[in-house]
């Protein structure tokens, strides 16, 4: 979509048509689902958040600043709705901090290839709490001071639930890797368009960072 284009469907959401409002959550949905099916616990759940985001977008699009990217302003109004979903359903899994964690190396990850649809689903299968604060720190980009803010919760206990999702995912990959070489049809009936190739590199310096 063009940038005069989206700007004419900016301008006629701000007037509240209809069309223009079908058309933006058209040419957005799937932009926006991507982001709150990581906060999610399934579709069904994302797509409730998502269209809690889309109204909040089509009742404040008048403080849209066109000078700024539609994508950024969209993404972040999908997350908070995402993270006010479940500070408001779900009680946040309070951990102790770091420094009273049992530390735990990442160890050898092996390279393989990860369906997108797959890796989601190891995301979506993390304590809410984990969740949260891994989306937050590891692809939102947020310091531990500031999701603490964000979720009422200290930054010890950020870095805690981060270090504990490392770990939980770093069990299901490897598990998904024992499966796969027991099982030479594991990737069979994917879709070569959802595949991502993760290197051992990148799983370590994305998902298991001991940077934190």
């Amino acid at each position: 979509m063009g940038e005069e284009e989206l700007h004419q469907l900016i301008g006629g959401c701000i007037k509240q048509e209809r069309g223009s409002q079908k058309m933006l959550y058209k040419a957005f949905y799937g932009f926006s689902m991507g982001i709150c099916l990581r906060y999610a616990n399934n579709r069904e759940e994302a797509a409730e958040v998502m269209n809690q985001g889309f109204f909040k977008v089509f009742t404040r699009i008048e403080t849209y600043d066109i000078s700024r990217p539609f994508k950024a302003w969209l993404g972040k109004i999908m997350m908070n709705v995402s993270i006010d979903y479940y500070r408001a359903n779900l009680k946040m899994a309070y951990t102790e901090d770091l420094d009273k964690a049992e530390y735990v190396t990442d160890g050898e990850l092996a390279d393989r290839k990860l369906n997108y649809d797959d890796l989601l689903a190891m995301i979506q299968k993390l304590p809410n709490a984990y969740r949260t604060v891994f989306n937050l720190f590891a692809i939102e980009g947020y310091s531990h001071e500031e999701i603490g803010e964000m979720l009422n919760i200290s930054s010890g206990t950020s870095k805690s639930n981060l270090h504990k999702a490392r770990q939980k995912l770093k069990q299901m990959i490897s598990e998904a890797d024992k499966l796969g070489n027991n099982n030479n049809n594991y990737n069979q009936g994917m879709d070569s368009s959802q595949i991502v190739a993760i290197k051992k590199a990148d799983i370590q310096n994305v998902f298991f960072n001991n940077n934190i």
